[in-house]
């Protein structure tokens, strides 16, 4: 069906989009094409600021068509596309392979759903410490703030980090989401997986210790800009202007840049266990590998491999192409801040995302 797309990808809808940056878009640009109607979606609000920019250059490009995106959080959006209330969702985790199968949502009886790793960033630390303006940390430090173990700056064991600097003698306030968040989900991920000793507990998107917690990205931001002696973690795109950590991996500390990310992606094999086209990555977050960061959110677009109204598949699959497209994912790394995913994967979702109807 995706032959039969008429929209547009090229690197002309770049120059529009540097007039739009993610605001509504102006309908005296809209171009005409063969496809209308309206899809909606939900979820990831790391994922917010991409979709703005991916919907106004698909609008754009195609007059007669209106995506709808709510970030309600990565939970949300999987809930409401399960039950069908959206036709896609976005989230920091995938489906657990068994809704992926079988009648989920709006999808053709047993056709089932597929996950697609459209946006990439790093999950920043993000801290405001009176006196600090760079901070390094290893994941056995990470876990021990977030879950309490360590609660004052001058820590022995942060101070043997960051040697030459003065860290305060002051509480430790770490924030985390307080909604169910596929952001956080990565996060534990990362810390179960390179700090097993210090973070036990199973990755989960809800944060499994007490502390002061905010709704979503933008919330967690909030608290650290307005907050003394502070740290957070949240998506990289949404710490612009903000002060972050860097990470141990192997003997040296890297910092959440878009390299860094598309280095760990690289160096990291498909999740076992799932369909072909369920493109769903197994980060290696213990890496040593150089200059990868191993704090890193893929983000999924989750969506039917087939449609009851095959309108809205063909419009749903026409979305998506462009999100994968390497205008779409230049576009997103220039106003967003995301990783462009690679020349190869992009290959592999744009053939699941051309079997969309």
């Amino acid at each position: 069906m995706a032959a039969a797309r008429h929209i547009t990808t090229g690197f002309g809808a770049i120059a529009m989009l540097a007039l739009l940056s993610g605001c509504a878009v102006n309908e005296r640009d809209q171009q005409p094409s063969d496809l209308s109607g309206t899809i909606d979606g939900s979820g990831s609000s790391a994922q917010a600021s991409a979709q703005d920019v991916w919907i106004a250059g698909f609008q754009t490009a195609n007059g007669s068509t209106t995506v709808n995106y709510d970030p309600a959080g990565s939970g949300a959006g999987r809930d409401q596309f399960v039950v069908g209330a959206v036709a896609f969702a976005g989230s920091d985790a995938a489906l657990d392979p068994g809704q992926t199968t079988g009648d989920v949502g709006r999808c053709t009886d047993g056709a089932g759903a597929v996950d697609l790793p459209l946006y990439v960033s790093p999950i920043a630390l993000a801290f405001n410490i009176e006196g600090v303006d760079e901070l390094r940390l290893d994941a056995a430090s990470v876990a021990r703030i977030f879950s309490g173990d360590i609660d004052r700056w001058n820590d022995p064991a942060l101070v043997a980090l960051n040697p030459g600097t003065t860290l305060p003698d002051a509480r430790v306030t770490a924030v985390h989401r307080s909604d169910d968040s596929g952001t956080t989900e990565n996060f534990a991920d990362y810390l179960h997986e390179a700090a097993p000793a210090e973070w036990p507990t199973e990755p989960s998107g809800t944060f499994p210790y007490p502390g002061e917690a905010a709704q979503g990205s933008s919330g967690v931001a909030s608290v650290i800009r307005d907050g003394v002696n502070v740290i957070g973690y949240l998506d990289a795109s949404r710490a612009t202007g903000m002060t972050v950590a860097q990470l141990a991996v192997g003997d040296a500390f890297v910092s959440p840049t878009p390299d860094a990310a598309a280095a760990i992606l690289d160096a990291s094999p498909m999740q076992p266990g799932r369909a072909d086209d369920d493109l769903v990555i197994d980060i290696d977050r213990a890496t040593d590998a150089a200059g990868a960061y191993p704090l890193v959110l893929v983000s999924y677009v989750i969506a039917c491999r087939s449609y009851v109204d095959a309108q809205e598949g063909e419009l749903v699959g026409a979305y998506l192409d462009w999100v994968a497209s390497e205008a779409g994912q230049h576009a997103a790394a220039q106003d967003a801040g995301s990783s462009p995913i690679s020349e190869t994967l992009r290959a592999r979702v744009q053939e699941v995302v051309a079997s969309i109807g």
